[in-house]
C-alpha cells in the first residue's frame, strides 16, 4: 500500500504484466551510470554472487569456503549453548552472535543498542530487547556504539566503525597496537576482518567454545567435517569456531533485492520511481562516490558528524560522552587526524533496521537522506573544520529526496533473509534468544 501512493504521489505509473528484459529509457540512463561509476566499466562491479557459489565469494586465502563450514557457522552463529561466561547465573545459555545480528532486522540488533549478557526479551525481529532489571548495569554486555550489520561483510577487509579488526588491508603497518591483552590482540592471527572479528567475538561477547561444550551438544562430527586439515588437538576452539561463523557471514548477502536482479537483467525487477531513485544515487546525489561495489560500502572513513550513542532518546545503557569509540577511526590508530571518522557501512537491508548511524541518531532512511542534503553536522563535537571533504550539500528536491530514499528502502531491499537462519541448533535451546521473556516471544515454551 505504501509504495503504490508513493508511486501516485510521484506521478508514475507501475508496468504489469510479464518481467522484461529489454531496457527502456530510465534502465539506459541507469545503464550508463553504473558503466561510468564502475572502475571496470560494467554493471558486474555492482553484482554480487550467489550465496552457495562459494569460488565467486570473497574470503581470506587461509578461511577458504565449504559448504561444511558455512554450515557449522550458521548453528555456530544462533547456538545460545556456547553462552558460557555470564556475569550471572541467570544469563548462562541465553544468547548468542544473532542476539545482536538478527535476520530480520538486516543482521543488525533492531535496537539501538545491541544487549548480548544481560539481555531480555525479542519482541519482534529484536525490537523488544531491553536490559534485565535485575542485573546490574555496569555488568550488562551493551555496546556504546550501534551494532554493525554482518550482511555484506564479504566486501569488508575491517571490520566495526573503527575497522579496528584485521591484519590487512586497512591495518597494515598497524601491528604495533595489536598489543597482547588488548582487544585487537586477535590481529596477531593474520586473519582478515570477519574472521578476526568473529573469532574475539568469544571473549568480548562472554562466549565459549572448547571439546567439551562441543562434544555435549554434538558438533565434533560437525567440526571433522568442517576442519578436516587441522590437527585435531588444535580443531575444537574460538579459532576454528570463529572461522566457521566468519565463512558463514561471508555467504550473507542481499542477493536477492530489487536491483540485483536489475542488475542480472531483470528490468521489471525495480518499480520507475526505485529507478528515478537509483538514477539520483549513481548520479546527480554522487552517493556512489562512497558507497560503491556490490555492498555499496567502502573501506573508506568519513567525518560527517552524526550524533553518538550517548545522546540518543530511547533507553541505552553503560554510555558516556567520554567514550573513545565516539573518536571514529582514531580510536583504533590514535591519531588525531582520523577523529570522528567512521567507516562507511553498507546501505541493503535497511528498512528492517529502524535506527542508524554510529549512534543511531536516526530512524528512518529519509531523515539520513535529508541529513546528507543538509551537509551540517548534528554532533557539537565535530565543527566543519574536521567534516569530510566529500560531505556536501546535495541541492535536491523533496521528490528527489524521496525517490532515493525509495531506491535505498526498497530496491535494496532482499525480502529474503529468513534463508540464512538454521532449521535447528544442536543444543535445542531457543535462538537466538533463549532467556524467559525471549522463549515467550519466540514461542519456545
Amino acid at each position: 500500500m505504501i509504495r503504490i501512493v508513493l508511486i501516485s504521489i510521484l506521478g508514475i505509473t507501475l508496468l504489469t504484466g510479464c518481467l522484461r528484459d529489454t531496457q527502456d529509457d530510465l534502465d539506459i540512463v541507469l545503464s550508463q551510470l553504473l558503466v561510468e561509476a564502475s572502475p571496470s566499466g560494467g554493471k558486474d562491479y555492482f553484482t554480487m554472487p550467489s550465496s552457495t557459489d562459494y569460488s565467486d565469494i570473497p574470503q581470506d586465502p587461509r578461511n577458504k569456503l565449504t559448504k561444511a563450514k558455512v554450515e557449522l557457522g550458521k548453528m555456530l552463529y544462533h547456538e545460545t549453548g556456547l553462552a558460557q561466561k555470564s556475569n550471572f547465573e541467570e544469563g548462562m545459555m541465553t544468547y548468542s552472535c544473532a542476539s545482536c545480528h538478527i535476520a530480520g532486522a538486516g543482521f543488525t540488533s533492531g535496537m539501538p543498542q545491541g544487549i548480548g549478557d544481560g539481555g531480555s526479551g525479542f519482541g519482534s525481529n529484536g525490537n523488544g530487547r531491553t536490559m534485565n532489571s535485575d542485573m546490574p548495569e555496569e555488568m550488562i554486555d551493551a555496546q556504546a556504539i550501534k551494532t554493525p550489520s554482518t550482511l555484506n561483510v564479504a566486501y569488508q577487509s575491517n571490520l566495526m566503525w573503527n575497522g579496528q579488526f584485521g591484519a590487512t588491508a586497512m591495518n597494515e603497518g598497524t601491528e604495533h597496537l595489536w598489543k597482547t591483552g588488548s582487544i585487537n590482540e586477535v590481529n596477531q592471527l593474520g586473519y582478515e576482518g570477519v574472521e578476526s572479528q568473529a573469532i574475539a567475538s568469544f571473549d568480548i561477547h562472554r562466549m565459549e567454545v572448547n571439546e567439551k561444550i562441543l562434544e555435549d551438544f554434538g558438533y565434533i562430527e560437525y567440526f571433522d567435517q568442517a576442519f578436516p586439515d587441522v590437527f585435531k588437538p588444535s580443531r575444537y576452539n574460538k579459532e576454528t569456531a570463529g572461522k566457521a561463523i566468519a565463512a558463514y557471514e561471508r555467504t550473507l548477502m542481499a542477493n536477492q533485492a530489487p536491483f540485483q536482479d536489475w542488475l542480472n537483467g531483470r528490468y521489471d525487477a525495480m518499480l520507475d520511481v526505485e529507478k528515478r531513485g537509483a538514477i539520483l544515487f549513481f548520479g546527480k546525489g554522487d552517493c556512489v562516490s562512497c558507497h560503491t561495489g556490490p555492498g555499496l560500502n567502502s573501506m573508506e572513513f568519513h567525518a560527517l558528524g552524526m550524533a553518538d550513542l550517548y545522546e540518543c532518546d530511547d533507553a541505552v545503557v553503560n554510555v558516556n560522552e567520554h567514550d573513545p569509540l565516539y573518536l571514529g577511526r582514531a580510536s583504533y590508530t590514535l591519531d588525531p587526524a582520523d577523529n570522528y571518522k567512521f567507516k562507511v557501512p553498507q546501505l541493503y537491508n535497511l528498512k528492517d533496521a529502524r535506527f542508524y548511524g554510529h549512534g543511531s541518531s536516526f530512524t528512518s532512511i529519509e531523515d539520513v537522506v535529508k541529513f546528507k542534503n543538509r551537509a551540517k553536522s548534528q554532533n557539537n563535537r565535530v565543527h566543519k573544520n574536521v567534516l569530510s571533504d566529500d560531505f556536501n550539500e546535495l541541492d535536491l528536491t523533496e521528490d528527489e529526496i524521496a525517490s532515493l530514499a525509495y531506491f535505498v528502502k526498497y530496491g535494496l531491499y532482499d525480502k529474503n533473509l529468513d534463508r540464512y537462519k538454521p532449521q535447528n541448533i544442536l543444543s535445542d535451546l531457543c535462538f537466538p534468544n533463549n532467556d524467559k521473556q525471549s522463549k515467550k516471544d519466540l514461542g519456545c515454551e
